[in-house]
This record gives C-alpha cells, sequence and structure tokens, in this order.
C-alpha cells in the first residue's frame, strides 16, 4: 500500500497523548487540579468543546466565548495543546425548539424528541447554515491561539433522517448518480414487483412498507447517507480552512465494527493529505461476546485505520481506559491491558494515544463510561497505568512519522458489507465484518502484520491477500492482475455475487468465476450449528456451495456433499487464486496450505515501523503469562537497554527496539 512519511500533527512534540476533556461539566476549581494531574500524567493533548454548543451559543444570535477561552488559556499555559472541537454533533434544546424540522425522522416517520445527541437531519438548511457558522466563528476567533493543535469537526457521523428534506435530496442525489428514471428502474430491477416509477416524485427513502424493500433502493440509500454527512463535514472543514488553513482538521471515525454506516474509503479522500489526518475510535467487544481476544480486536481497528489513511500514520481518537458504560454487560479490563493495547495501536500507526475521556463524568447517560482520571480518583489502578503508559510514550517520540510494514492485506469494501445485509439473503449469517475479523484474528495469532484495504487500492507489494467476503464486485480486472503479477489470493464463499447495484451476477460465483476457475451450481447455508466435513479433516460452518472446477484444481472435498469440491486453487500468471466453498471453522490449516507461516508464536506481537532514512523500530508485546525470545538487537527505547536475540520479553511486557542496521533489511 502506498504510503508516506509526514507529521501529520506538527503542533505536537512526539507522540499525542490525552483524551476528550469536558471541563464545562465541572466548577471552575476542579480544572486547576485537572490540569495539574494532566502534567503528571504526561498529557500533552486534548479534545475539547466536543459537546459544549449550548456554553458558546447559548440562544438565538447570542455568543459567548468567555468560558471557552479560559479553557484555551489555562491549556496553553500549561503546555498543553487542543485538538479544537466544533461542538456541532449535539444541538442545544434551543436551537431544536427553534428550529423543529431539524429534529430527525426515523424509517418509520415519527421525529425524534430531543434530549439526547446528534439530533440532527443533516438534509436541513437551518442545520447546515447552523454549523458553518459555529466552525467559522471558532476558527476565526482561535486559529492562531499558543493551545490549537487540530481542528475536530462534529463528532462520530452517523445519523441519518427519513423526512421530506432527505426525501427531496435522495432524489436530487439519485438524478446525479443514475440521470434518468429509465436508468434507475434498471439499476434496481424495479419491474420485480410492479415496482417501476415513472415520476422521480415516486421514489421515497426506505421508510417502513409493507413488505420487503427493494434492495438496490437501500443500498443507495446508503450511499447517499454517507456522502450527505460527508457534505456536512466537508462545508465545516472548508469553513475552518477560510481562517485556519495550517492547522490539521479531522473528526472521529468509528470505522471497526458493524457501527459503520458510512463509506470510509470514500471519506479517507477528505480526511487525508495536506493539513488533513485519519483519526479512530475503538471500543473493544467484551471477549465474553465473542471469540476474538482483545489484542487481535485492537490490531484490526489499527489496522483498519491505517488502511484508511493509505498506509500513512494516524491518530487514535478514543478508547476505553477501563470499561465502556454502553456495551452490553459491565465489564473491567484487566490490569495491564491498558498500557498493551494503548502501544499495540502505536505500533500499528498511531501517533498517540487519546481516550474518552479525562476525567469520568458525575452525571449524564455516560456517568460510568470509564477516564483516565475514574471516580476513584488519583489513588487507583486505572490512573497509576495511565501515568505509567504517559511516561512511556515520551521515550517513543523518535517513532512519530514512520510508517508500517505488512506483508498481508484483508479486503474490505463497505458498499458490499451494506449490499450483504439487505434483506433477502440466503443466510442472516453470512455477515461480512465477523468474518473479516475472524480472517484478521487468525492472521494476528501467527504473527502477521496486515493492512485492511480497499480491494480497488494497489496490492502489488503483499505477498498475500485475503477476501473473506466481498459479495459485491463489479469486475475481477485487478483481483486478476494482482494474482498473475504473482500474489496469492484466497476468496471466501459468496463472493463476486452481486455488481454495483446488487443484482446478481449471470453465472456464480459471478465477477470472479473466471479468476478462480470455479462454477457455483447452487449455494447450501447450513442450520445453526451444524458443520460440514472436509475430507482432510477439517470442518466448514454457516455456508457450504455445490461448486466444480473450471480450471482450478480441487485441494478438498465435501464428505456426503454433492458438490465436486471445497477448497481451490487455480494458478494464473505467476501467482495462485484459492477459493472456499464455506467458511473453515479453523483457518490455520488453509494458512498453511498456502505456505503462510508463524511469524511469531501466538500471544507475542511483533510489528514494524519504519522510516523513509531506513530506521526501523520492532513493536514487541508479549499478551501471554511465559516469557518470550525473538531475534532482534538494538535499543529498548522504554528502558534504554541493550537488546540482544538472547533477551527475553517477561510476561505481560513490552519493548520498543530500535534496530541496528542490520536488522532493518529484514
Amino acid at each position: 500500500m502506498a504510503h508516506q512519511n509526514h507529521d501529520i500533527i506538527p503542533q505536537i512534540d512526539g507522540l499525542a497523548y490525552g483524551g476528550d476533556y469536558n471541563p464545562e461539566q465541572w466548577p471552575r476549581e476542579i480544572w486547576d487540579e485537572d490540569v495539574r494531574l494532566m502534567r503528571e500524567a504526561g498529557v500533552n493533548l486534548v479534545s475539547v468543546n466536543i459537546f459544549a454548543w449550548a456554553s458558546v451559543n447559548p440562544g438565538p444570535g447570542e455568543w459567548d466565548f468567555a468560558q471557552l477561552d479560559d479553557i484555551m488559556d489555562l491549556l496553553a499555559g500549561a503546555g498543553i495543546k487542543a485538538d479544537l472541537a466544533t461542538s456541532t454533533a449535539s444541538p442545544p434544546p434551543w436551537f431544536s425548539q427553534r428550529h423543529p424540522e431539524t429534529l430527525p425522522v426515523d424509517a418509520q416517520g415519527v421525529r425524534l424528541n430531543s434530549g439526547a445527541r446528534a439530533e440532527y437531519c443533516p438534509h436541513a438548511p437551518a442545520f447546515q447554515d447552523a454549523v458553518v457558522e459555529m466552525a467559522s466563528r471558532l476558527a476565526e476567533r482561535y486559529a492562531a491561539h499558543p493551545a490549537l493543535a487540530m481542528w475536530h469537526v462534529g463528532n462520530e457521523y452517523y445519523r441519518s433522517c427519513f423526512c421530506d428534506l432527505a426525501a427531496d435530496a435522495f432524489r436530487a442525489w439519485l438524478q446525479d448518480r443514475h440521470a434518468t428514471l429509465a436508468a434507475l428502474n434498471d439499476a434496481w430491477g424495479t419491474a420485480f414487483w410492479s415496482q417501476t416509477y415513472t415520476d422521480w416524485s415516486q421514489v421515497l427513502p426506505p421508510r417502513v412498507c409493507a413488505e420487503t424493500p427493494n434492495p438496490g433502493l437501500l443500498l443507495d440509500w446508503q450511499r447517499f447517507s454517507s456522502d450527505a454527512l460527508l457534505t456536512l463535514f466537508r462545508a465545516e472543514a472548508d469553513a475552518i480552512g477560510k481562517h485556519s488553513a495550517d492547522v490539521p482538521i479531522t473528526t472521529n471515525l468509528m470505522v471497526t465494527g458493524d457501527f459503520s454506516g458510512l463509506d470510509y474509503h470514500r471519506w479517507g479522500e477528505h480526511v487525508t493529505g495536506p493539513n488533513r489526518l485519519v483519526a479512530t475510535d475503538h471500543y473493544l467487544i467484551p471477549e465474553h461476546d465473542g471469540d476474538i481476544a482483545w489484542p487481535a480486536q485492537v490490531a484490526f481497528g489499527a489496522d483498519a485505520s491505517r488502511g484508511l489513511a493509505g498506509g500513512s500514520p494516524w491518530l487514535l481518537m478514543e478508547q476505553a481506559a477501563n470499561s465502556s458504560a454502553w456495551r452490553r454487560g459491565y465489564f473491567a479490563k484487566r490490569p495491564g491491558d491498558q498500557l498493551r493495547h494503548s502501544l499495540a495501536y502505536v505500533a500499528r500507526g498511531s501517533e498517540g494515544a487519546m481516550y474518552f475521556q479525562w476525567r469520568a463524568s458525575r452525571a449524564g447517560a455516560e456517568r460510568y463510561h470509564s477516564a483516565m482520571l475514574p471516580h476513584g480518583g488519583a489513588d487507583s489502578r486505572v490512573f497509576r497505568e495511565v501515568k505509567e503508559f504517559g511516561a512511556r510514550l515520551k521515550r517513543l517520540a523518535e517513532v512519530k512519522g514512520s510508517t508500517v510494514v505488512a506483508r498481508a492485506a484483508v479486503l474490505l469494501d463497505f458498499e458490499s458489507s451494506w449490499a450483504a445485509k439487505t434483506p433477502g439473503q440466503p443466510s442472516s449469517d453470512m455477515a461480512t465484518y465477523p468474518e473479516l475479523r475472524r480472517w484478521h484474528a487468525a492472521l494476528w495469532r501467527r504473527g502477521v502484520t496486515t493492512d485492511v484495504v480497499n480491494p480497488a487500492w494497489d496490492l502489488s507489494g503483499y505477498e498475500f491477500v485475503f477476501a473473506p467476503h466481498l459479495y459485491l464486485l463489479e469486475s475481477d480486472a485487478h483481483l486478476r492482475a494482482y494474482v498473475e503479477g504473482g500474489g496469492t489470493l484466497v476468496v471466501g464463499p459468496y463472493s463476486g455475487v452481486v455488481d454495483r447495484n446488487d443484482r446478481v451476477h449471470p453465472g456464480l460465483p459471478g465477477a470472479i468465476r473466471d479468476l478462480v476457475g470455479v462454477r457455483v451450481e447452487e449455494f447450501v447455508p447450513l442450520p445453526e450449528g451444524a458443520v460440514a466435513v472436509l475430507d482432510d479433516g477439517t470442518e466448514g460452518r454457516t455456508w457450504t456451495e455445490v461448486a466444480h472446477p473450471v480450471g482450478a484444481d480441487v485441494v478438498a472435498s465435501f464428505t456426503g456433499h454433492p458438490s465436486t469440491g471445497a477448497v481451490f486453487r487455480r494458478r494464473l500468471g505467476d501467482g495462485e487464486a484459492w477459493y472456499l466453498a464455506t467458511r473453515p471453522v479453523d483457518l490455520g490449516p488453509l494458512l498453511d496450505r498456502i505456505g503462510l507461516a508463524a511469524a511469531a508464536p501466538e500471544g507475542l506481537e511483533l510489528v514494524r515501523r519504519r522510516h523513509e532514512d531506513g530506521r526501523t523500530y520492532l513493536f514487541a508485546i508479549n499478551h501471554t503469562d511465559a516469557p518470550q525470545r525473538f531475534d532482534a538487537a538494538g535499543e529498548d527505547l522504554l528502558t534504554g537497554a541493550a537488546w540482544t536475540p538472547a533477551t527475553d520479553l517477561a510476561p505481560g511486557e513490552a519493548a520498543v527496539i530500535r534496530e541496528r542496521a542490520a536488522a532493518r533489511t529484514r
């Protein structure tokens, strides 16, 4: 993946450390204590004003910057920089009361009330005008402030609205995309169920209807909703840029799970480049809710974020210091988890580690969400770990601007993941994100550093590329070029099935049929808990296909199944394309077959960052309860001690080794 070394936050010396800071929730005398403890913990960056619209703009035409001035001046005096937010993610009650048309309408046609956050319709002109005015006023006032390090537009964009304003905007978007009603009818296949449109006014958002809605409409609605929020972000960013052209601008994305209803690859074009940066929030799923361990979840979130940045450095904007109150079941991180997780994000390209939030709130919906400074105060395990990691992070300043070295890639296409969730699928269990995370976790367990990237990007630099579930694919040309150029491609089942309008390709598996040399006769989903047994002793779950080779070799077959094969391999040019007609229960045997050996024992995380001048840093994190030894030589930046191939990494510990020149060629 193409990337560039650059300093994405030049106003920060070294790596960024801190979190969301909400002093408006506290009496003024608490602020001085906050700053004192921040300095003690090594904090150098805090996000402010994220949810403070009501403080800055308490009423129509009223503007009061006194409190924010005080906050910014206090931070500047303490040598702490500000990630200054525009506060536009949460309009105050007065705004919703004055502009009721800005309150969002759900798919059932019910207008939601005020009382929470993200209470806005992205298509309401009053809201669009208000956020641009807010961003402009803030940028004009604080552009030259000594505390300012970066701009934070909005917060965790996700809101969609189904109101009449949205319907008008949707029609305009569709006319731009499809040009004519005839083209729209063809793209959506509206001849089915007599859905043919004869006037644009008949096209509606996917509100609740009597039966299963049209899948093409649903997919275009997802695209439209993502674009609408991107337009909001760009409008604020442009307003800021008119007054503050040299300060980085970002927003906090949520790339790590099914939360992502946005096409972050399209967003990535507008949060990368000069004075832009990719920033991500990542909250872990309790391990008892799934089979993916926390360190592997961290790796997926980091690798996906780095993918959005095109391989360049990015920033972890939010994580939980301990529990996430809104996750199902209250859970706590184990001692040392916070340190290991934060370092793993840095290992995988983040230019620091930020949290939600600095001080735990006494009131509000997230009062039981953990914080760097918890309800238990400074004399607590969490805060002691916060201070310890702050001290460690200072020692890693020279890592800033380096990029991650990866030998494999997992393909993620947001539009494909949306299409795979449209109603009427043969199996509701063939979701994309869980499978991507499972494949990525299998690679993590082998110590293989993996990029998570768009299928349309340049893949030529990877030895191995995995497409666990690429349901929507218009053409195989890009993947074919990768394979013919010498790469190894592994494609999971139910891939290449539909085109960009969610229409089934003739002849399965559709767009990849010739590439993988396999003909799929029919899909055979498995009941919950059932497995398909292969003749090599492995098992598949969730899904099988009646598949036959057409140019491919059969590597493994089902037993007691009409399919000719279950695992296929086709040699093409200088490379290989593998196709699976089921989802393997254990991915290990497949990885062995394709020649992807373990780079480290399970639980020992080894990731390398590299500067353009050749300097390399090996991040080593021991997630096991036993000492681990690995081949490295240099100086451990965390301790200053020399590291040799005979050095053991203690259980639960980490090292960041500035490698000697001889090691840099590896």
